[in-house]
């Protein structure tokens, strides 16, 4: 069976370049034996780190900015950069972490340094199930663009059975990644995956055209603060930070290690631009009538529209199987030996596929999940967490400090934010039904 290491190195798999460890990762996943040895890479440099935690960061969340900034109004670009601060702040203490141990190569790693074993089940749980509902997330948002470039679309399924165009679309689209999902060799895939930096600066910039030359111009004046929709706001913004399990991998793989923090702040800097940018030109653009995807709100006519809404789609088939690796991995760790890995890979492969499917169609609202994931899993996951290791393992909460007052102060926020915005959020998605 394989060890927990090995289940979390094909969570690394888009965020590796060199090629030969690449390579090492994609065979780890064809075959795992049992008590192989969890080896990491140390030559990538600090502009590949760079290039590795900007993939990293950019993901789907660019695209629900502008709503985020439109439920809270322009004032809530401040917590914008707060939350862009804590993040960044936490993500310093996982390389302290790091740095206590040289044994530590995953993020579980380091919930089992501070906690024990439950500490590394805690950090597996968080982690698989964001990733499970980010997956999900990908067909909504499928969903979603499809039915925006083919408003009119429905499906007939039998006599007397007809399936509405979002639904048709999630299922179909489930069908053309079911193939990806039976793949033993993802590298492929991980290639197209790592263009999450391209094609957030692709949204952005077609986005930006849109407004400028295709007649929809920036005239939207909005509002300055909408307490109401301040916690979503919030939860969106979140999401939007949730690479810190991958922080670890991205540390290990240094040459220079001490470099580190200055990756994550080239990261953060150029990252928190990008989403900031995305928001404020979105909600300029569209002002209270943006939509949970700003891409829905773009007239599909329009060529530079069509270029940021197929940029949309192409993402998440390729990163689906590479997102859902990591729980078949760890699922198949929990049967016997004497079944066939490959089938136990198709066969969790495809139940993962059509729950998500089904989850997609019982709970088909992009931005209310997503923030839903933000404000239970990403704020726990990137701030909350990190914060509770560093406090145990470094043992400074023996002693009052400064740096004890502040990160109690961080963790004291976090939960607050994670009761609420996980309240505000499952009654936003009762709403919508």
């Amino acid at each position: 069976m394989a060890t927990m290491d090995e289940e979390e190195s094909s969570f690394t798999l888009p965020l590796i370049e060199d090629d030969e460890n690449k390579q090492a990762l994609v065979t780890k996943l064809e075959e795992i034996e049992p008590n192989s040895s969890h080896s990491c890479s140390t030559t990538n440099s600090f502009f590949k780190t760079c290039f590795n935690g900007l993939n990293a960061l950019s993901g789907v969340g660019i695209l629900s900015t502008p709503y985020a900034l439109a439920s809270g109004g322009w004032l809530s670009l401040i917590l914008l950069f707060a939350i862009a601060t804590a993040a960044f702040f936490s993500g310093l203490l996982i390389q302290r972490c790091m740095d206590s141990d040289s044994n530590i190569r995953t993020y579980p790693d380091i919930g089992e340094l501070a906690f024990g074993k439950k500490g590394r089940l805690i950090v597996s749980i968080f982690m698989y199930i964001e990733l499970y509902l980010v997956a999900t997330g990908f067909l909504i948002l499928e969903g979603d663009n499809l039915q925006n470039l083919f408003p009119n679309m429905e499906f007939e399924v039998g006599q007397g059975l007809t399936i509405g165009g979002k639904q048709g679309f999630i299922i179909i689209v489930s069908l053309i990644i079911l193939p990806t999902v039976w793949l033993d060799n993802l590298s492929l895939l991980s290639y197209v995956s790592a263009s999450g930096v391209l094609a957030s600066g692709i949204i952005l910039g077609s986005i930006i055209w849109t407004g400028a030359f295709e007649g929809i111009g920036f005239q939207q004046k909005g509002t300055l603060v909408n307490w109401d929709g301040m916690l979503t706001a919030i939860s969106l913004y979140a999401f939007c930070y949730c690479a810190h399990p991958v922080f670890p991998t991205l540390y290990t793989s240094m040459k220079k290690k001490h470099q580190f923090s200055n990756v994550l702040i080239v990261c953060f800097i150029l990252c928190t631009i990008t989403y900031a940018s995305m928001a404020i030109f979105g909600y300029l653009m569209f002002g209270p009538q943006i939509q949970s995807q700003v891409t829905l709100n773009l007239p599909a006519s329009k060529i530079s529209s069509k270029v940021a809404i197929y940029t949309t789609l192409v993402n998440p088939i390729a990163k689906y199987a590479l997102m859902v690796t990591p729980i078949v991995n760890a699922i198949k760790t929990r049967f016997s030996c004497r079944y066939n890995p490959r089938f136990l890979s198709i066969l969790i492969g495809t139940n993962l596929l059509i729950s998500t499917v089904l989850v997609a169609l019982a709970i088909p609202f992009f931005g209310s999940l997503m923030s839903l994931v933000g404000a239970l899993l990403s704020i726990t996951a990137s701030v909350i967490l990190p914060c509770l290791c560093y406090l145990k393992i470094s043992g400074i909460y023996r002693r009052l400090n400064g740096q004890l007052v502040g990160i109690c102060l961080i963790i004291i926020v976090g939960v607050c934010l994670v009761i609420f915005g996980t309240y505000i959020s499952v009654l936003d998605i009762i709403g919508n039904f």
